[in-house]
């Protein structure tokens, strides 16, 4: 969705742009088909977290294991870890078909991958886990900087609200 658009590299929020232009609705499938059949780099009909990467990369940018899994999870409604055409073809749609209450459950969906039990925002600590989950080492001063970027307030946490307005950008 938007947020996930946010999340990823310039050059995927221009290719969403492009792709959900107001084009022919034909023109415009072909166009979704066309990409997602370049990302499916070992055509089984899904793209997962590692070829959505390996795309971007081609295309020149830089995408982290984290941002694959956050754009796969948010857009991912059968649960099964994979974008297939539908799912990668609402992904560009973004906000177009989703209503309100979607984004913010989808969102708070991904919000809670980050938070630990018993809390209620992002801390430094809990940013270090989920990151270490998703194989990307970070140190406690990383998590520190990347939260404070988006910490409105100056708590040195990431509330709901940040975290969700960190996703629309």
């Amino acid at each position: 969705m938007k947020t996930t658009q946010r999340q990823l590299s310039s050059s995927f929020m221009k290719l969403c742009e492009q792709l959900s232009s107001d084009r022919n609705g034909e023109d415009k499938n072909r166009d979704l088909e066309a990409v997602f059949a370049y990302m499916d780099a070992n055509r089984d009909g899904r793209i997962s977290a590692e070829e959505l990467k390996k795309s971007f990369k081609t295309l020149g940018e830089q995408v982290s294991d984290e941002e694959a899994e956050a754009a796969i999870k948010l857009s991912d409604m059968d649960g099964d870890g994979m974008l297939d055409f539908e799912e990668f073809a609402q992904l560009i749609k973004g906000s177009d078909e989703s209503t309100e209450e979607d984004k913010k459950s989808k969102i708070m969906e991904a919000f809670r991958m980050y938070i630990a039990e018993g809390e209620d925002c992002i801390t430094p600590r809990s940013l270090k886990m989920m990151l270490m989950k998703l194989g990307e080492s970070r140190t406690t001063d990383d998590c520190i900087v990347m939260i404070k970027a988006f910490d409105l307030n100056a708590d040195g946490v990431l509330s709901f609200d940040e975290f969700a307005l960190m996703m629309m950008r």
